[in-house]
């Protein structure tokens, strides 16, 4: 909830700020000159179309500032940095990569050629493990091997 009394104080350090008087700043904004006069008066509360107008007209005000009353004005203009600035201005910085730094690419399965295909007893034995017997083939549709280097192979028992 907004303040009426300390919003009117800021908006009064506007009009000072840009020496203008409630007539002006009004014609200025877009808003009836008798809004401008409710408003100082403390007869109304502000609206958030009036606060808005405000923002847009004069871009030196803060909107949490004028709301209430946290940060500065005239508003500081530093550009907030992304993370992705960050990194990309770490990337500009850094001339040689480390050769223990493995690249990766965007699809992890885009480099994969032509996987070397081996049979099920072998892949069994290198992974000490057993298939599961079923008593209905129909049952099992396929088998998906999974491997670090982002490789994969399928089987299927028919």
């Amino acid at each position: 909830m907004v303040n009426t009394d300390e919003f009117i104080k800021r908006l009064e350090i506007i009009l000072d700020y840009y020496s203008l008087n409630a007539s002006t700043f009004a014609d200025k904004i877009g808003v009836q000159r008798s809004s401008m006069s409710h408003l100082l008066s403390g007869r109304n509360k502000p609206s958030l179309d009036f606060i808005l107008k405000i923002i847009d007209v004069f871009p030196e005000v803060d909107l949490y500032w004028i709301l209430k009353g946290n940060g500065s004005f005239p508003k500081i203009n530093e550009e907030p940095i992304s993370k992705k600035d960050i990194v990309s201005e770490d990337l500009k910085d850094s001339t040689t990569t480390p050769s223990n730094l493995e690249i990766l690419p965007l699809d992890l399965f885009s480099e994969i050629k032509n996987p070397v295909e081996t049979n099920v007893s072998e892949t069994q034995k290198k992974e000490n493990t057993t298939l599961p017997k079923t008593s209905n083939s129909d049952d099992l549709e396929k088998i998906v091997f999974f491997y670090k280097n982002g490789t994969f192979k399928v089987y299927s028992p028919n």
